[in-house]
């Protein structure tokens, strides 16, 4: 899904690595950004499944760039997807996304719950 998003970009051998590791330590991680998901609920979304993308008042000071958030029930602070828009097509595609990185994990899974 992230290389179709990422439009006339395509995921490069780095970032196609990057993203097996992650799966590979925690197939959790997607879930967390799902609306209802938490540590506490081993990542179980609420249905109907919803994602929240939000922007702030400094997502769009660059033109034809756009940095947004999403929040994840097993981090702290909202992630960032960084998007660019191609102007032939008035289409915003992927250009870098920071949110295939480590949450805290499932209690399912944590020792010490």
């Amino acid at each position: 899904m992230l290389d179709f998003l990422k439009g006339p970009a395509p995921l490069s051998p780095y970032e196609i690595s990057f993203l097996n590791d992650r799966f590979r330590d925690g197939k959790h991680i997607p879930f967390s950004y799902f609306a209802g998901a938490t540590p506490a609920n081993n990542y179980t979304p609420s249905q109907p499944f919803t994602v929240t993308v939000f922007s702030n008042p400094y997502s769009f000071q660059n033109e034809g760039w756009a940095t947004l958030h999403l929040n994840s029930g097993g981090a702290d602070s909202p992630r960032q997807i960084k998007l660019r828009l191609k102007p032939s097509e008035g289409k915003w595609y992927l250009s870098e996304q920071m949110i295939m990185v480590g949450v805290r994990i499932p209690q399912k899974d944590d020792p010490w719950a």
